[in-house]
């Protein structure tokens, strides 16, 4: 083992001690079990609070993204801390249904969850407790659920992963002109191959490629949303394999310290990566769920109901890009404010069909969803508008997957 993987492990085993003590709180009625260095719910607030259920804690970047965008939303509105319950590191089995009741036990009447593979204990929650509203992050099943207690919500983040694509085939370009590559070949470190990662990793693809044309992708799965080591593995594995620039959709920061310590140009993911990665991070695409949690929060307060799929990108001030890192090239910040204008105005859809094939072939418009939805019509894939979770998941021309079978079993979950 070397050195920085080394240096990963102990990190995950530090992670690993936080969350027995994080958990150990979750299971339980008193709120003094939370630790008291975050949000420590009072027992004279009444049956007004609001309960966060977190897939993880403040050592991985989506979850860190939604604590801050919750922070963000509670001081705007003006809501004390006393009011707030946070469980972290919640286990994706029945231990979310518990959870929930815990929260519920506590006085919650307004519960957020923020991973996909809690969907189906949020709703058995929802259907047994009618008078509490539930919010889940990336879901696809509110529509059909048909709970008026039961939301989806998710934001546009594919818009971002294509102007950082962007981002980064300024940086090939730049290798290319200095006759630093042979092959633009770029890596991607996917947790789980499903249409949340696919989408975001093609549009990241056609970022890269509205900039050079003739990039390719390898693309690999890591089996896992919060593995230090996985991700860090995943990430040396693409790069032995000859990938000159890497990017991610996982949530730790293994495949940045893989970048630093080969010299290798980095997208990262949630949070600015380059304090772990100053020679390499070029930018990262974020999420900004203040904008979600003020607004159902609000809503809440109001009496007012919560939309059923709630889904924002840039033209809502949702999704955007960390400052850029010193390995960005010359003219990145104007291509990267170019796209992000041209999706905003209407002008570039990020899955038009002109842009890409499969199979060697252009995607018909008469393709339809399970509902008979045309997904093509007018010569895009419709993206975040008949639902908030990303759908598309098509394997365009140009990227290519390996899949370990070692990783299949963990397939199925996600963060």
């Amino acid at each position: 083992m070397n050195n920085r993987l080394f240096l990963v492990f102990i990190a995950a085993l530090l992670s690993a001690s936080l969350i027995i003590a994080a958990f150990a709180g979750c299971s339980s009625t008193d709120p003094k079990s939370y630790s008291s260095k975050r949000m420590v719910a009072s027992t004279d607030v009444g049956n007004n609070r609001i309960g966060i259920i977190y897939v993880g804690d403040e050592l991985e970047g989506w979850t860190a993204a939604h604590m801050n965008g919750v922070r963000k939303a509670i001081e705007k509105l003006n809501i004390t801390d006393d009011q707030i319950i946070e469980a972290f590191n919640v286990p994706e089995d029945e231990t979310v249904y518990k959870t929930c009741v815990s929260l519920i036990d506590q006085g919650c009447s307004l519960i957020f969850a923020t991973s996909y593979a809690f969907e189906d204990y949020v709703i058995k929650a929802a259907r047994d407790y009618p008078d509490v509203q539930f919010c889940h992050c990336s879901g696809i099943k509110a529509k059909e659920a048909g709970l008026s207690n039961y939301h989806n919500y998710f934001d546009r983040i594919f818009e971002a992963r294509y102007v950082s694509g962007v981002a980064a085939g300024m940086e090939l370009a730049e290798l290319i002109r200095k006759d630093m590559i042979k092959k633009p070949k770029v890596g991607y470190v996917g947790a789980f191959p499903y249409a949340e990662v696919i989408s975001g990793y093609t549009a990241f693809f056609l970022g890269v490629k509205s900039i050079v044309p003739d990039a390719t992708m390898e693309v690999r799965y890591s089996g896992a949303w919060t593995d230090l080591r996985s991700d860090y593995r995943t990430a040396q594995k693409l790069i032995d394999d000859g990938c000159v620039l890497l990017s991610q959709h996982s949530d730790t920061a293994g495949p940045a310290y893989v970048c630093q310590d080969n010299h290798v140009p980095f997208v990262g993911f949630n949070i600015d990566m380059t304090s772990i990665a100053p020679d390499t991070a070029i930018t990262s695409p974020t999420n900004d769920w203040s904008r979600y949690y003020e607004y159902a929060i609000r809503s809440f307060l109001n009496k007012e109901p919560i939309k059923t799929d709630w889904t924002g990108g840039y033209a809502e001030h949702i999704v955007g890009t960390t400052a850029l890192g010193k390995e960005a090239a010359p003219g990145t910040e104007e291509a990267m404010e170019k796209a992000k204008e041209d999706i905003i105005s209407g002008k570039l859809h990020v899955f038009d069909t002109e842009n890409f094939t499969v199979n060697g072939k252009h995607i018909s418009e008469d393709l339809t969803d399970d509902n008979g939805n045309k997904m093509f019509d007018g010569g895009y894939y419709h993206e975040g508008e008949l639902r908030s979770a990303p759908s598309f998941d098509l394997m365009i021309d140009g990227i290519s997957e390996v899949i370990e079978k070692k990783n299949l079993k963990l397939f199925g979950k996600n963060g």
